[in-house]
């Protein structure tokens, strides 16, 4: 079943897709950090948002889906930033086995 391709136009905001570096803290574990990657269009649409306690704070929590020309070797290790935003990726797939599109589902993480 092939299914319908957004149109270029549709993807109209720009991502960078960031790599995760990691270098040993000294005591065992590991200090993560991104470097910026390449930039790519995409478009993104809310799914979800929610709202959670995490040490006794109220914090918000939204959920998007990203769709991006396909793209080989994307994580959930990754993250997208768009401006000031950024979004965790927690699942990316190719939906219909074709390589035309990349939907990643992400969260935006909120500093």
């Amino acid at each position: 079943m092939k299914s319908k391709s957004l149109p270029i136009g549709a993807r109209s905001r720009r991502f960078v897709l960031e790599v995760p570096l990691e270098s040993p803290d000294g005591f065992g574990g590991v200090i993560r950090s991104y470097r910026s990657g390449p930039q790519l269009w995409g478009a993104m649409e809310m799914l979800s948002g929610s709202e959670r306690v995490r040490a006794d704070r109220p914090e918000q929590g939204l959920t998007h889906r990203i769709t991006l020309r396909y793209r080989d070797g994307v994580t959930g290790a990754m993250r997208l930033t768009s401006g000031l935003r950024r979004f965790a990726i927690r699942a990316s797939s190719d939906p219909d086995g074709s390589r035309r599109d990349l939907v990643c589902l992400v969260e935006e993480i909120k500093s």
